[in-house]
């Protein structure tokens, strides 16, 4: 059997980013974990949110520490959503930034946001087979 996947987002306020995931992405609160964490149903992976101090320690070794402007990370989340403009509406309104136009590719629409805690997603609408349009 493979690795299962848990999704952990670190951000600085709890209870702002439980109403983000909620309302951009229509998640529900599966659990809360005391007052610094919440785990969010609806996706095809759980999502934990862990509110950590801006300024703390990213991890017990480290020098660098957690700062919640824009920033960038080589790992990031896409969410697959039937309508993208519909997306980006809800994710706008729930307080996501959009970065970039909605671009077409030949599996699909893509379009890139930040949530309001500096972390970068995508939205995603395949058309037609999807990835298996450009697949080998």
């Amino acid at each position: 059997m493979g690795a299962g996947l848990l999704v952990n987002i670190d951000v600085d306020d709890l209870e702002k980013a439980v109403a983000f995931y909620r309302d951009a992405f229509d998640l529900e609160i599966g659990r809360r974990f005391g007052d610094k964490a919440a785990e969010m149903l609806g996706s095809s992976a759980p999502i934990y949110l862990l509110e950590k101090p801006a300024g703390s320690p990213t991890f017990t070794a480290g020098r660098q520490t957690r700062d919640y402007g824009r920033h960038w990370t080589p790992v990031h989340l896409d969410f697959v959503v039937p309508d993208i403009r519909h997306a980006i509406g809800k994710a706008q309104a729930a307080g996501a930034r959009i970065e970039s136009d909605i671009r077409a590719e030949a599996w699909g629409h893509i379009a890139l946001l930040s949530d309001p805690f500096g972390n970068g997603f995508c939205l995603i609408e395949f058309v037609g087979r999807g990835y298996d349009e450009i697949a080998r």
